[in-house]
């Protein structure tokens, strides 16, 4: 039975446990299952064409001989076999294709396979997120299948295209606007058209990016402050729409501030994914009246991981990949040294209060193993007495250093700077970026470079030019970049030009160049005092 088949029934103590379930497993009982899959995972994968090649024809006995024999691996492993979709060579049959963008510009794409079974575990997750975005306490259920979703999201071939398809395979939740016309409709489309089915119904889930639902939730906010035009639109809702807008034009108009969702919808479940969603959950709670819950998914590893009622840290699913976790110390050491090795732990091994880069072998066929997906946690408890939990959580972090990630939308790379540079044709003799936030929280990059000529900067060559070159090669280079401006209004760059021989100087004193991509505060300090 499906979720929605079980709420008819009304067996929600039966609903709790199918999928909510994992919350109540002790951390021996997470850790079996974990293994148990595992085991079953590494046998597919050994014999398959594509772990073959990594395995380099050896064949792993045990989940730790595994651990032993197969290298940590990064998309350039899989790039070949994934890139021609050599169904064949892989370790399940894959039914769907998901894609991303790949970060560096090596290749415009990268795809990842999904299985039959990896579909399953999805929908049956993606159905406990809602559960639990829903809830205000542990076991009690709050869906039902009226309940209407905003949705503000990617349609496939992206990840998040998969939600609304694997969700109406558990409950017939109405989508606005409904799914298969919001896939032929640009983003902006698909928003007003979202909006204006929610002010003539009514809606009471919302899911999206962090970023892309503050500008959504900011736009119906300028939209029902304009006045008439919005007042006209209301003779097409339902009576209980209309009592409520002009309910709240009237408060709004009292208090001297401008309407917002909060003020005409009832949410009972908010859901955001992707990244620097810290950066925008007090703003959204302020618009909705809701704090949003956070999931994370991804290309390659799907959803792995959600928040609770308590909204006090993620739990990864141990049914969607196993995980392994380098120590931060580790993961700056392998930046500094290709040729290191470092040492992963299990979930069983974590310490609270210590970041991790996260490593993934995707479970029920999946192509990927011990994968650095390139995604930082922290470890922020092993239990927790709200949710009632005997489990590690963990809370996101960022990209890798090596990767700046803005607002979940483009990952910046090292490669792709040095190619924008490059294309500008400016004279640049050395730089170095930083992601960093400004007075609003709101997260950008910082390049400060410094020019082999130094007179153009008194040829009115400024830095506001500087910049308006490099945003237009950023934009070039990169699609995602792009949208940050078009669909966010996010200006992400900020650009500082230091004197000459500013790096140099930097060079001599510490006997090693500064770190090109996040360079530490200490680094970043030292180079601005030279």
């Amino acid at each position: 039975m499906n979720l929605q088949e079980r709420l008819n029934n009304k067996e929600y103590d039966a609903i709790w446990r199918h999928y909510c379930g994992f919350l109540d497993l002790t951390l021996d009982a997470y850790m079996s299952i974990q293994k148990r899959l595992m085991e079953e995972q590494m046998i597919l994968w050994s014999q398959s064409e594509l772990g073959q090649t990594l395995l380099k024809g050896k064949t792993p006995q045990t989940i730790d001989e595994f651990r032993s024999l197969v290298p940590l691996t990064t998309y350039d492993d899989y790039a070949d076999v994934l890139l021609q979709r050599r169904s064949e060579s892989l370790p399940g049959n894959p039914v769907i294709w998901i894609q991303t963008t790949w970060e560096g510009g090596k290749h415009p794409i990268k795809i990842a396979p999904y299985t039959r079974n990896m579909l399953d575990t999805f929908k049956t997750n993606v159905a406990a997120c809602l559960i639990l975005a829903t809830t205000e306490e542990k076991g009690k259920i709050n869906v039902t299948p009226d309940d209407k979703l905003l949705y503000g999201l990617a349609p496939l071939p992206y990840a998040t295209g998969l939600l609304p398809h694997s969700l109406n395979e558990e409950i017939d939740i109405k989508f606005l606007p409904p799914v298969k016309e919001a896939e032929e409709m640009t983003f902006s489309e698909r928003n007003k058209l979202g909006f204006k089915m929610a002010m003539k119904g009514d809606v009471e889930l919302f899911f999206g990016l962090g970023s892309v639902a503050y500008a959504i939730s900011t736009s119906f906010t300028n939209l029902s402050s304009q006045g008439s035009g919005g007042l006209s639109s209301l003779l097409k809702c339902k009576p209980k729409m209309i009592y409520r807008f002009l309910k709240a034009k009237v408060r709004c108009k009292k208090e001297n501030r401008a309407i917002t969702p909060k003020d005409v919808f009832n949410l009972k479940g908010f859901m955001v994914a992707g990244t620097d969603n810290r950066c925008y959950k007090d703003d959204l709670e302020a618009l909705w009246g809701v704090r949003p819950m956070e999931i994370f998914a991804g290309t390659e590893p799907s959803l792995i991981g959600t928040e609770t009622w308590s909204r006090d840290g993620m739990y990864f699913f141990p049914d969607a990949c196993f995980y392994e976790f380098i120590t931060e110390k580790d993961m700056l050491k392998t930046l500094e040294d290709e040729h290191f090795k470092p040492k992963t732990y299990l979930m069983d091994e974590v310490i609270p209060g210590e970041k991790y880069e996260i490593v993934l072998s995707v479970l029920k066929g999946g192509a990927f193993a011990r994968y650095r997906v390139g995604d930082v946690y922290r470890c922020v408890g092993l239990t927790h007495s709200q949710d009632q939990t005997k489990i590690p959580r963990f809370e996101y972090v960022d990209r890798v250093p090596n990767i700046i990630d803005i607002a979940g939308f483009t990952r910046i790379s090292e490669t792709g700077i040095k190619n924008a540079i490059e294309l500008s044709r400016l004279d640049v003799a050395a730089w170095t970026a930083k992601k960093t936030y400004n007075h609003q929280n709101r997260p950008f990059m910082h390049l400060y470079l410094e020019l082999r000529n130094e007179s153009l900067i008194h040829q009115a060559v400024n830095t506001d030019i500087i910049k308006e070159v490099l945003t237009t090669y950023f934009k070039y280079l990169d699609q995602d970049y792009r949208d940050l401006k078009k669909i966010l209004g996010m200006d992400p760059l900020e650009v500082t030009v230091l004197r000459s021989g500013t790096f140099s100087a930097y060079e001599a004193k510490h006997g090693k160049p500064i770190t090109k991509m996040n360079p530490t505060p200490f680094e970043l300090g030292d180079l601005l005092t030279l």
